[in-house]
């Protein structure tokens, strides 16, 4: 069973990317994943920095990287803070991008050689495009292969039902058609 892990870089409550990633996770599990929700604010994540790493590994930082390496595929569902990504899901991507057990500087054992898809809704009419950009950049330089498809929610205050689903077919499409991609590559990725 392919697993992927959907990590959210939103913990503000009402959030809607928590709602994007909640219907993604439905349609990875729908397409026979088993699929890992990460809450970031479930792990005590310091600001990154060489000196802090060197002298005390955070113990959730080694959690959150443990989780990633155990996926074979990652989702990740980002707002998008002054055109980029917001610095809770930089701040884990750096985290877990580090190693340990005496890995070498380059092992990237969280991400090296895994697919991974991203998503964004925004109150803004670019629906957080110009922050996966930026996400789309991070995630290939630390060696995931980032898949084509992608899904960027415009004007999200009003483009959710009460239920929590998309009001528009294109988006809610995208969202089945991207997990679906995602799956299939991270299955053929770890074959």
């Amino acid at each position: 069973m392919t697993s992927i892990a959907v990590i959210v870089g939103s913990t503000r409550e009402g959030s809607f990317n928590r709602a994007l990633g909640d219907l993604a996770a439905t349609s990875l599990a729908a397409l026979g994943a088993a699929v890992t929700r990460v809450d970031l604010a479930a792990f005590n994540l310091p600001l990154y920095s060489a000196a802090l790493e060197a002298n005390d590994f955070p113990p959730d930082a080694q959690r959150l990287k443990d989780i990633f390496a155990a996926q074979d595929g990652l989702l990740f569902v980002s707002p998008e803070y002054n055109g980029s990504l917001p610095p809770l899901l930089k701040n884990a991507i750096d985290w877990a991008s580090r190693p340990t057990g005496g890995e070498g500087l380059v092992a990237l054992t969280a991400y090296r050689g895994k697919a991974a898809a991203i998503m964004s809704a925004s109150i803004s009419p670019f629906g957080g495009l110009r922050g996966l950009m930026h996400l789309r950049q991070i995630l290939s330089t630390i060696q995931m292969l980032v898949i084509p498809e992608q899904v960027v929610v415009p004007n999200a205050h009003a483009a959710f039902a009460e239920d929590g689903s998309l009001k528009e077919a294109l988006p809610a499409s995208l969202v089945e058609m991207t997990a679906g991609r995602l799956v299939a590559v991270a299955k053929a990725l770890s074959a």
